[in-house]
């Protein structure tokens, strides 16, 4: 089951066609839907789960805790919508292709991507672009 929460004031518009495609992307890279939980939150929630449970002192778009067991993909996944917002503006993409770039980014890694080295960065930018286009070509 996919779903979404919310510890502040954004909501997610159409929330049955994201969940529609969260299941479609993780369908796609041959895993299994189990428990996703979308908490949208803003800077300061979580720089306070960055700081309590990975050590991190630093503001991050997305953490993800993983749950997952074997085929079946699980997690709690904490965005920031500042964050999603800002790099829009930096990344010169609007908000919506931003936020569905994290949302696939959290993704992604239960499905055993990472993003540590120039070429696990390349192919994960490169998935993530391939997501977005499931969400864009659904909403035809």
């Amino acid at each position: 089951m996919i779903e979404f929460f919310y510890e502040g004031d954004f909501r997610l518009k159409g929330a049955k066609d994201y969940a529609h495609w969260v299941s479609r992307v993780i369908n796609s890279e041959d895993f299994m839907v189990g428990d996703i939980n979308y908490i949208f939150c803003d800077d300061p929630y979580l720089l306070e789960l960055n700081q309590r449970h990975l050590n991190h002192r630093t503001l991050t778009d997305i953490i993800t805790f993983d749950y997952s067991q074997g085929k079946i993909l699980s997690a709690d996944i904490f965005i920031s919508t500042e964050r999603v917002l800002e790099n829009s503006a930096i990344y010169g993409t609007n908000f919506q292709d931003e936020l569905l770039r994290v949302m696939a980014h959290g993704i992604l890694h239960l499905a055993g991507y990472n993003d540590k080295t120039v070429k696990e960065i390349d192919v994960m930018r490169s998935k993530e672009k391939e997501k977005i286009k499931l969400f864009h070509v659904e909403q035809m």
